[in-house]
C-alpha cells in the first residue's frame, strides 16, 4: 500500500503560519508521530522526507514541518531560537490534538532531537521519543558558526553560511542556548527512548549519544548507525532508521488490545470505516486484520479486495480445505490443490423467480488444479467433494440475515 502526503499549515509559537506535510498510510494508521528536522534544515531534507515516508508505509501517520523562519514557513529565522523551536513542536502537537490525532511519538534529527527531548514532557500523549544524531546539549550547535561568535557578541548579530546558505544569527540565539538545559528533562522523561547515532558522525560525535543514554532512565535503547553520515544522505540509512523505529515504537505506542478483544469475545467480524478514501474498511476477526475497498474506477482507492472478492476467497479457501480433508481421510495421494474462483453477475435467462426480464444472478466460476499420483476415480471424487464444501452449500441454499442497530 502506498502512503499519501498532504500539505497542511498551522499557527506556530510566534504567530506565523508554519508549513507542514502529513504523511498518511494507505490504511488506518497505527500511531501518530511528529518529526523535527535538523538545524537550519527543512521538513523536506532527505532524512526527514525519507523517514516519514518509510514510517507511513509501515502504518504510522507522520507530521513533519518547517520551524519558524525555515523552509516554507513564515517568520524570520533571526528572531527564533532553541526555545521557539520547542514551542513550535508544542504547537504542532496542539494542531494534531485538535484534529483528533494527538501524537504518540516524537522523532528528532540533530538539533531537532534535542528539541523533542525538551518538549516531550509537555505533551501528555507522547509515549515514546527517538533521537537521530542528536547533541546532548543544545549549545553544541554553536560549533556550526564558531568563527563568527566574536562578531555576534560584539555587534549583536552576524551572517553565517551554513550548507551554502546565509543565515542571520543574533546574540539572543546564543543567550537562549546558554539557558537551554534539558538534561534534567531527559532524566525525568518517563517515556520510552531510542537513541540512533553513527560512530562516524563528524558533526555530532558519538559521545553525545552516550551522554543522552546515560542520563535517561529505562526503558531506553541504543541503535548504532554504523557508517552513516550525520544527514543520513544514503537512502538505505534512512530506510533502516524507519524500519527499526517502526518495530521499536510498536511496542510502546500501539495498543489495539481492546478493539481486538471486542471482536474475539463475540466471535464476529468487526468492520469499520478507516476514513481513508471513500470506501476503505478495516476488518478484524480475533488478531487478524484486513482491508476491504473498491477499485479506482468505482470510486475507491484499490487498497484491498472488494466485498465480492472476499466472498470468492471464502468459497475458494473452503473448497481447498474440503478437498484436502477428504484426500487425507481417503488416503488419496494429493500433492497440491489450487482453486481459482471468479464472480460475475449474469443474465438470469432461466430464473423462474426473477422479478424482471433484466434480472441478473450471481455466478461463481470455480476451477480446480489438483496434482498428485491418483487414479481417475480418485480425482473425480475430489472434484465431486468440492460441491460439499460448507461455503458452497451456504451460497446455493441462501441465508437469512437479520439487522439491528445498537443504541448510541
Amino acid at each position: 500500500m502506498s502512503a499519501a502526503s498532504k500539505k497542511i499549515t498551522f499557527p506556530g509559537s510566534q504567530g506565523h503560519t508554519l508549513a507542514a506535510r502529513l504523511e498518511r498510510p494507505a490504511g488506518p494508521h497505527k500511531a501518530t508521530a511528529i518529526f523535527a528536522h535538523c538545524f537550519t534544515c527543512s521538513k523536506d531534507v532527505f532524512a526527514a522526507a525519507r523517514i516519514a515516508h518509510e514510517l507511513a508505509e509501515r502504518g504510522f501517520q507522520v507530521l513533519r514541518f518547517d520551524f519558524t523562519g525555515l523552509g516554507a514557513s513564515e517568520g524570520e529565522f533571526a528572531n527564533t531560537n532553541f526555545s521557539s523551536n520547542v514551542q513550535d513542536l508544542l504547537a504542532a502537537a496542539d494542531y494534531l490534538r485538535a484534529e483528533g490525532h494527538a501524537p504518540d511519538l516524537l522523532v528528532g534529527h540533530s538539533l531537532g532531537g534535542a528539541a523533542v527531548l525538551a518538549a516531550a514532557g509537555d505533551i501528555p500523549e507522547i509515549k515514546a521519543v527517538a533521537t537521530i544524531g542528536a547533541p546532548a546539549d543544545a549549545a553544541h550547535v554553536v560549533n556550526n558558526f564558531a568563527a563568527q561568535l566574536g562578531e555576534i557578541m560584539e555587534k549583536g548579530e552576524a551572517t553565517v553560511t551554513l550548507a551554502k546558505r546565509n543565515f542571520k544569527i543574533k546574540k539572543q540565539f546564543l543567550d537562549d542556548l546558554e539557558r537551554a538545559s534539558f538534561r534534567e528533562r531527559i532524566a525525568t522523561l518517563r517515556k520510552a527512548l531510542l537513541v540512533f547515532h553513527s560512530p562516524k558522525d563528524n558533526t555530532v560525535s558519538i559521545d553525545n549519544a552516550s551522554e543522552i543514554f546515560l542520563a535517561a532512565k529505562h526503558p531506553k535503547s541504543f541503535c548504532s548507525l554504523d557508517n552513516a553520515d550525520h544527514l543520513l544522505s544514503r537512502r538505505e540509512d534512512a530506510a533502516y532508521v524507519a524500519e527499526v523505529l517502526a518495530a521499536w515504537a510498536s511496542r510502546y505506542v500501539i495498543d489495539e488490545t481492546a478493539e481486538v478483544e471486542a471482536a474475539v469475545e463475540s466471535g464476529a467480524v468487526l468492520v469499520s470505516e478507516t476514513g481513508y478514501g471513500k470506501f476503505q474498511q478495516k476488518l478484524r476477526i480475533g488478531r487478524h486484520k484486513l482491508l476491504a475497498d473498491e477499485p479506482a474506477d468505482m470510486g475507491g482507492t484499490d487498497t484491498g479486495p472488494t466485498p465480492y472478492d472476499f466472498l470468492a476467497m471464502g468459497l475458494g479457501a473452503c473448497t481447498s480445505m474440503t478437498i484436502r480433508m477428504y484426500a487425507d481421510r481417503k488416503q488419496i495421494p494429493l500433492d497440491h490443490v489450487e482453486v481459482i474462483v471468479s464472480h460475475e453477475k449474469r443474465h438470469a435467462e432461466d430464473c423462474e423467480n426473477c422479478e424482471s426480464d433484466n434480472a441478473r444472478i450471481d455466478h461463481f466460476d470455480r476451477k480446480l488444479r489438483i496434482r498428485g499420483g491418483m487414479t481417475k476415480e480418485q480425482r473425480a471424487g475430489l472434484v465431486a467433494i468440492a460441491d460439499r464444501c460448507p461455503v458452497h452449500k451456504t451460497l446455493e441454499a441462501g441465508a437469512r440475515i437479520t439487522t439491528e442497530s445498537e443504541p448510541q
